[in-house]
């Protein structure tokens, strides 16, 4: 068994305070502040010492179609105003920091309903309400001193992993936590359903090993050093059940007391959500008060959709053009503590990431067919890309729907896709990131015209303007001796993709050690003309600041400054403007523009025993609110808090957490922001996400919790209505 410490206490009040609908005289003024409408329920929550300050209300009805949540806070009084609810039946009770649930109240809109609060008899049970990354940042690598790894017969750490940053990206957005959180309930603890074990070593193999997803979990450990990983888990385990805790977050302050977060369930308990749509980027007006379309990646072949005026939802089935289209997924590879040996996630077409057009289309990723590619993308084909690179291979391709006939085109391409975005120019070319060693686009109005899709498509392969004569010349290929008189191709691929709305370049984020921003200027003829440049994010460079490592998603500002989150618990900014040195030539190999990056450190605690900058929060993806969706300022950056549990928001460089504290696991990859009404305030935008786990049974309401459609408002203050 794994080493255990002392409890440690702190900050929390003991004692229990039932929670009552309050009538009494003396409030009936504390009442009489907080105005509410026929829609709203309002009132006042208190504790053993005043008003209860910064905590949550939770109204939640299945009344409606679908199972329907809105959550507010309370402000400095303890006053709240859940607004503009659908007429039904809602629980009501206060979560926060500090306390546990209070008992369950029922009420209709129109209710004035006072709460009293219920605090924690003690810090342990105050914990259990915690974001996952606060017990994840009692995690302890292993030391500095212990890498390089000497491999399974040495260290236990495998002697791939050169030092503690590489260890570090594997725990988080380059390995586990890029589909699920650790450190909530599910994962920091030993659920009895997995069965028992001599150590927590070994229920730590066993768990890794669980379900659909089985294989690449075990893969990862291995990839890392299994046997040191596993001894890693364990301890941590072993610290929790023996009563360690983390810091107590702080509870919301300022504007972050005026979010009003909304819920809807779609999909299936079987399912999980990758990301959804609910308009064009370019112009958030498009597709006002309509649906909200998901994409479901590996689990199921349709595309969720949530009509969120009527609050109901539907399904989008979504067809293969070939029938032996294999399975995104395998089966398990051993029982699920959930499911056991089910295999529920069934799909072929394996969509990701959705886009709507100006006119209100859905363009997804999307499996058309088998890996293989047809000889139009290969050598001695015509098509001008695979004269210039063919392309024997493609795992993921293109589909549209058109709400208005209610059709599904599925369009084949030569290149992989994995994320998509549209250009500003009167082609609408869609640019796709996955495509390995090329950047592959579409551009739509030719297809929408033509339907041919081969005719719409074209690729290039990524290449340095090395020789620096600002042209694209013939190319040494990757692994070659550099040639002062060539240019050079590289194999960094496109993970996340974005345009610079000033120029037209694409703009994109390269996974790995330390990992780069790439950018790719398309030319007159971008099979042939396209140009890359690669700017690495500074790594044990002297002349950096502060030295950060590994992006994932990415996103671009009206200004043309990249905005990245990276493993290292930083989310970044990239201003090509402010380098001082040749972004092209042979010194423009990745490392030469140090002061284009300014790194700000995530809000988590850091991982035990961790020095270096940066926090123990590992955000999947990136997004910029350029035109102010959010009500937080237009070219607000925002980051997935993947382990924070809610929205990262970087404001006049200040931090603003957009916390989702019911039910407890939220994790999101992806969001975007529409305008229903530019007319109507706050009520007339927001900001949606959704519910992206790969593991919605590890939310605290567990087996059977459907994924979700989730969307922020920010009222002017925390009573609007």
């Amino acid at each position: 068994m794994t080493r255990g410490k002392a409890a440690v206490l702190g900050g929390v009040g003991i004692g229990v305070v039932a929670a009552v609908l309050v009538a009494a005289p003396e409030l009936t003024a504390r009442q009489s502040a907080v105005a509410i409408d026929n829609d709203d329920i309002g009132g006042v929550v208190t504790g053993p010492n005043g008003p209860e300050a910064g905590v949550w209300v939770i109204a939640e009805t299945t009344d409606l179609p679908t199972r329907f949540n809105r959550t507010v806070v309370t402000d400095d009084q303890g006053r709240y105003v859940v607004p503009d609810l659908p007429e039904a039946t809602y629980d009501v009770w206060v979560r926060g920091y500090g306390l546990v649930d209070s008992a369950k109240q029922q009420a209709s809109p129109g209710a004035r309903m006072d709460m009293t609060a219920v605090v924690a008899p003690d810090a342990q049970a105050a914990a259990q309400y915690f974001p996952a990354g606060y017990w994840y940042s009692l995690l302890e690598a292993p030391g500095p001193e212990e890498f390089p790894g000497t491999g399974p017969e040495g260290n236990g750490i495998s002697a791939s992993i050169s030092d503690q940053a590489t260890w570090l990206r594997g725990l988080k957005s380059g390995g586990c936590t890029a589909c699920h959180a650790l450190g909530n309930k599910a994962t920091r603890e030993v659920p009895p359903q997995l069965g028992e074990f001599d150590s927590l070593v070994d229920a730590w193999d066993r768990r890794i090993q669980s379900g659909q997803a089985g294989g690449s979990m075990s893969g990862a450990l291995d990839r890392m050093g299994r046997r040191r990983a596993l001894e890693m888990y364990a301890d941590w385990t072993g610290r929790i059940m023996a009563g360690e805790l983390p810091p107590t977050p702080p509870r919301p302050r300022g504007v972050e007391r005026n979010v009003v977060i909304t819920q809807w369930d779609w999909a299936d308990q079987h399912a999980y959500l990758h990301d959804e749509v609910s308009t064009d980027k370019r112009n958030p007006t498009v597709n006002a008060n309509g649906p909200i379309y998901g994409a479901l990646e590996a689990s199921a072949d349709y595309v969720p959709v949530l009509d969120p005026v009527r609050n109901e939802t539907r399904q989008i089935p979504v067809p293969v053009r070939d029938p032996n289209t294999p399975l995104a997924a395998g089966p398990p590879l051993a029982p699920s503590p959930y499911w056991g040996d089910e295999a529920i996630w069934d799909s072929q077409t394996n969509i990701h990431n959705p886009m709507l057009d100006q006119d209100g289309r859905v363009w997804l990723t999307s499996r058309v067919r088998g890996p293989d590619n047809p000889p139009d993308c290969l050598e001695g084909s015509d098509h001008p890309s695979a004269q210039v690179f063919p392309n024997a291979r493609a795992g993921r391709h293109l589909a549209v729907y058109d709400p208005a006939d209610g059709e599904m085109t599925l369009i084949g391409t030569c290149f992989s896709t994995h994320h998509l975005i549209f250009a500003e120019d009167e082609d609408n070319t869609l640019w796709t990131s996955g495509g390995g060693q090329v950047i592959g686009w579409l551009n739509t109005a030719v297809f929408l015209e033509t339907g041919d899709e081969m005719q719409a498509q074209g690729w290039s392969p990524l290449v340095l303007d090395s020789n620096g004569n600002g042209r694209r010349d013939a190319y040494t290929e990757p692994g070659e001796s550099s040639d002062s008189a060539k240019d050079t191709r590289i194999r960094s691929g496109f993970y996340g993709v974005s345009v610079d709305p000033n120029d037209g370049s694409v703009w994109g984020s390269s996974l790995g050690m330390p990992g780069a921003l790439l950018r790719f200027v398309p030319g007159d003829n971008p099979s042939s003309t396209g140009l890359t440049e690669i700017y690495e994010v500074p790594w044990e460079n002297p002349r950096a600041a502060v030295q950060g490592y590994s992006p994932r998603g990415m996103d671009i500002d009206r200004n043309g400054v990249v905005w990245t989150p990276l493993a290292s618990g930083h989310l970044a900014s990239f201003d090509r403007g402010a380098c001082t040195g040749p972004l092209n030539g042979p010194t423009a190999t990745g490392q030469h523009c140090p002061e284009g990056w300014t790194l700000y450190e995530e809000p988590l605690p850091k991982m035990k025993g961790i020095t270096e900058s940066g926090s123990s929060e590992g955000s999947y993806y990136a997004w910029v609110d350029q035109f102010d969706t959010s009500g937080l300022g237009a070219n607000t950056p925002i980051s997935t808090g993947n382990a924070s549990e809610g929205l990262l928001a970087l404001r006049n460089g200040e931090w603003v957490v957009l916390r989702v504290p019911y039910p407890l696991g939220f994790y999101t990859k992806w969001m975007d922001g529409r305008i229903d009404d530019p007319d109507a305030g706050w009520k007339g935008k927001g900001l949606w996400a959704t519910w992206s786990t790969r593991a919605p049974f590890h939310a605290e309401t567990g087996k059977g919790t459907s994924s979700k459609v989730v969307k922020f408002q920010m009222r002017p203050d925390s009573l609007a209505k």
